[in-house]
This record gives structure tokens, C-alpha cells and sequence, in this order.
């Protein structure tokens, strides 16, 4: 009887096998990711003492630099957000309906809108910054555009979805009676996926928020050329009030975000 029985074992041959090979892919993966990268550990035995010195020089922030420049730039910021994120309404809602496979039937034009909203998100902030920086010249018009292109693919790709999740009954309904196009996109699709398309941009405008802070790095307007400039001239007391600008800003943002989207949904 002990011959007959069989021991159990959670993973055949080819499965075991299957799993030390992703391991050892994983593990390679990572030891070549650092020496690509020349990861040198000495410079990580200073690190907590960089930071405190780092620390003690932006203690206490410049109270007085925030009324004469921070507020303005902040305002600015802001402004690049909100407006980037309404050009995006403009721009992603067209691309979201050809995207949709349920409204637009033509493959040729699915592929198409795809390739759109795969171009915009493949591409970050900071690049579209510095393409339209390069067109428009430095300020808030590059760094609007650059969060509104930046912003189709997320908005257009959330809004497509949306549509082709809709329910059929009520279209189908407006298609029986013969109503136009425009009829049954109205009646029929706008008022199921209208709460999520306004959680979407509300969603999409506390990012831009966040990705607008930034967009001064590379002369894109904003309150990041005010941190940019601090920090160029080692003013980490003025960095800090930066910092924190941006960090209750962002906060701010966030929980006005989540109290509207309540509202919504």
C-alpha cells in the first residue's frame, strides 16, 4: 500500500522550471539595470548626513518671499492647469467617440484615434514642455498646451471606454424611432456616461495640477521657474517656502476634487 501512494507537489517539472526562469530573468534584469546605471554605494554612506545639512538650510522658510513672488507663479500655475485641462475637453472628446468602437464603426478610424491617445500618454509632460517651449518660446502658453496634449489620451482613452460600456437598450430604443445621430448620442449615451466623463476631467485636472507644478524646470511658466531659479542660486530657505506652497496647494486640490466628484457621482 506505502508503494501505491504519491507524494503531492504544488508544481509540475515544467512549472517549477517556468518560475526559476522568470527568477533568474528578475534577478539579472536588476544587476544589469545597475551597472548600466554605475550605482555606486559609497555615495549612499553620506546620504542621511546631506540630508539634515540639506534640511537645517531650508529651516526656516522665507515667509517674505511668498506675497512678492511665490503667490503669483502659484496663481499662474493654476491657471495653466485649469485652462489645459478645459482645451482638453475640446480635444479628447472627439477622439474618445472615434475611439469608440460602438459609435465609430470604422476599424480604419478606431486605429487611428488609438494611435492618438498611445502618442499623447507615451510622451511625458516635461517633453511635450519642452517641444512646445521651443515653439511657442518659454512661458504659461507652452506649458497650457503641453498639459492639454499630454491630457488626451488619459481623458479620450477613459471617455471611450466609458461609451462602449454604456448600455444598449436605451440606444437601440432611439435607433428604432429613426432619431439622427446627433439624437441618439445626446439622448441616449451623453446622460449614462456623463458623471463619469466630469469625474474623469475633475480627476485629470488634480493631475495637471501636480504635473503644472513642475513645468518651470524647463521654462514652461509657473511656479517651478520660481523654484528653478531658488534653487539655482542655493536660496534653500526660499525653496522651502516653494515647497510647501506647492504642497498645500496640491493638497487643496485633492480634497476639493474628492468633495465634487461626492457631488457628482
Amino acid at each position: 500500500m506505502n508503494g501505491d501512494q504519491r507524494a503531492w507537489e504544488r508544481f509540475t517539472p515544467r512549472q517549477r522550471m517556468a518560475r526559476f526562469v522568470a527568477y533568474f530573468g528578475m534577478v539579472a534584469a536588476v544587476a544589469v539595470s545597475l551597472r548600466t546605471i554605475e550605482f555606486i554605494p559609497e555615495f549612499l554612506y553620506d546620504a542621511p548626513t546631506q540630508m539634515a545639512d540639506l534640511f537645517r538650510r531650508m529651516w526656516p522658510p522665507d515667509a517674505k518671499f511668498y506675497p512678492t513672488t511665490v503667490h503669483g507663479a502659484l496663481v499662474e500655475t493654476l491657471h495653466i492647469a485649469t485652462l489645459g485641462t478645459v482645451m482638453t475637453v475640446f480635444l479628447a472628446l472627439p477622439v474618445g467617440l472615434l475611439a469608440a468602437t460602438n459609435i465609430t464603426r470604422s476599424r480604419t478610424l478606431n486605429l487611428f484615434a488609438h494611435f492618438i491617445l498611445v502618442s499623447s500618454r507615451s510622451v511625458n509632460t516635461l517633453v511635450w514642455a519642452l517641444l512646445f517651449v521651443a515653439v511657442f518660446g518659454p512661458g504659461a502658453l507652452a506649458g497650457t498646451v503641453a498639459i492639454a496634449f499630454r491630457s488626451i489620451g488619459f481623458v479620450g482613452k477613459l471617455f471611450a471606454e466609458a461609451l462602449e460600456e454604456a448600455a444598449p437598450g436605451p440606444i437601440e430604443a432611439l435607433m428604432a424611432t429613426g432619431a439622427p445621430p446627433a439624437s441618439v448620442f445626446t439622448k441616449g449615451y451623453w446622460p449614462q456616461v456623463q458623471p463619469a466623463f466630469w469625474s474623469i476631467m475633475l480627476f485629470r485636472w488634480d493631475i495637471n495640477v501636480r504635473e503644472s507644478a513642475v513645468l518651470g524646470l524647463v521654462g514652461a511658466g509657473g511656479v517651478g521657474m520660481v523654484l528653478d531659479d531658488a534653487m539655482n542660486l542655493f536660496r534653500w530657505q526660499q525653496v522651502a517656502t516653494v515647497l510647501l506652497a506647492i504642497f498645500a496647494v496640491v493638497v487643496a486640490a485633492e480634497i476639493a476634487v474628492n468633495h465634487i466628484r461626492k457631488k457628482i457621482i
